[in-house]
Parts: structure tokens; sequence; C-alpha cells
């Protein structure tokens, strides 16, 4: 199964990255890759079982997984799994782990796997959709970190 990883360093404590990145208000704020970011109704607020809706932009406008929170563990680590049958993707799950990394920062850790469908284009559509999805959760993750270099870290 295709997976990546990419860490950054991001100026602000894991507690604050973690609250921001699971603020599905103000997810569209610094959230590169979405065009689109809602928790279902009966979710006000991430959690243990909630379940997402996002939607990309670019070379996956258009396209939204369903996601259920399958760990949810504040500051520390949150990871999903799709729930729906989008487009191309047969499979997808990712997680996010947070890390402290000197006095006012912290390391972002994303993985995610992916299975892509048709099952008989795999061989063309795997590496293809590798790369997009490695550099868009690479820009992703450097404009969360330029949006915490940028001001006051929000409370």
């Amino acid at each position: 199964m295709p997976s990546g990883v990419v860490t950054e360093p991001i100026p602000a404590s894991c507690e604050a990255v973690f609250r921001l990145l699971h603020d599905y208000k103000r997810r569209l704020d610094w959230d590169t890759l979405l065009s689109a970011a809602v928790l279902e109704s009966g979710f006000p607020e991430a959690a243990l079982g909630a379940v997402s809706v996002c939607t990309g932009r670019g070379p996956f406008g258009g396209i939204a997984l369903r996601t259920e929170y399958v760990a949810f563990q504040p500051g520390r680590l949150a990871a999903v799994r799709m729930l729906n049958a989008p487009p191309f993707f047969e499979s997808f799950a990712a997680s996010i782990r947070h890390s402290p990394a000197g006095p006012a920062g912290s390391l972002v850790t994303y993985r995610y796997t992916f299975q892509a469908r048709p099952r008989p284009l795999r061989f063309l559509l795997h590496p293809v959709m590798t790369r997009l999805l490695l550099d868009g959760t690479k820009r992703r993750l450097q404009a969360l970190r330029e949006w915490f270099a940028r001001g006051p870290v929000p409370a």
C-alpha cells in the first residue's frame, strides 16, 4: 500500500497546533489542500468517533473524503480512516503526531496510506497519487508553520 510521511517544525506548542488543526471553523484559514472542511451534525468539535468531510482543491478539487477519528489524544495524536468511496480512492488513512521541539516549538509528523482504484489502473495511479499527496501535504504543513510564524499564537 502506498504511504508517505512529512515532518514539519512549527513555532508553537503541541497543544496550540493540535487545537488549530482540528478546529473546523478555522481550518480553511491555513489549510492549502482543502476547499471545504466540516464536521457532520452531531459532532460540535473534533473528538474520537467524530466524522468530518473534507473537500480537496487543486489536483484533488472536488474529491471529498468522509473520515472518522479513530484516535484522538489532544496535543499528541489524531488519526482518521476514510468511510466513503470517492473517485480514485479505495482506502485512505492518516495520522498526525505532535512532539515538543525546543522551549516554544513542536514537530508535526503526518503519515498516510492509501489504495487507489480501480485496481487495474493502480500501476498508473499509485505513483501519480503518491506524488500529489506528498507535495500537497508538504505545502499544507508549510502553510501551517507560516500561519503560526505570522502572529501571536491564538488562545
